[in-house]
């Protein structure tokens, strides 16, 4: 199981620099699925999850976003038919941090039937 399971996300409040495009890569092994893309100049990372029908798409986004709740991270999520895009950065500091990692980590438990903590 992922160190980034075990891990919650903490709050940030700004004052800290966004992760380096290094050290974004260095966490992203353990989140091989997600992409970093950029998109108004702001770093974030994304992942693209298929479905069946919109139903299962929809349970999903609703599964994952009580995990964002929970970890008081929250992504984007782009529900259509047959799929979810779920983008995550930290806003306060218009890049990536730690948490990002942390909470898709954690969507990708929810994924693979694993429990995170």
């Amino acid at each position: 199981m992922s160190g980034l399971t075990q891990s919650s996300c903490v709050p940030c409040r700004g004052g800290v620099p966004p992760l380096t495009l290094d050290e974004a890569e260095a966490l992203r092994v353990e989140t091989p699925a997600w992409r970093i893309v950029e998109r108004d100049g702001i770093p974030r990372l994304e992942r693209e999850f298929k479905f069946k029908d919109f139903r299962a798409a929809l349970a999903f986004a609703n599964q994952a976003g009580e995990i964002a709740e929970r970890e008081q991270h929250h992504p984007d999520l782009h529900v259509a038919w047959g799929r979810v895009t779920i983008e995550t950065w930290t806003h306060k500091i218009k890049g990536l941090h730690r948490n990002d990692f942390i909470l898709a980590a954690k969507i990708d438990a929810l994924v693979a039937g694993t429990p995170a903590a």
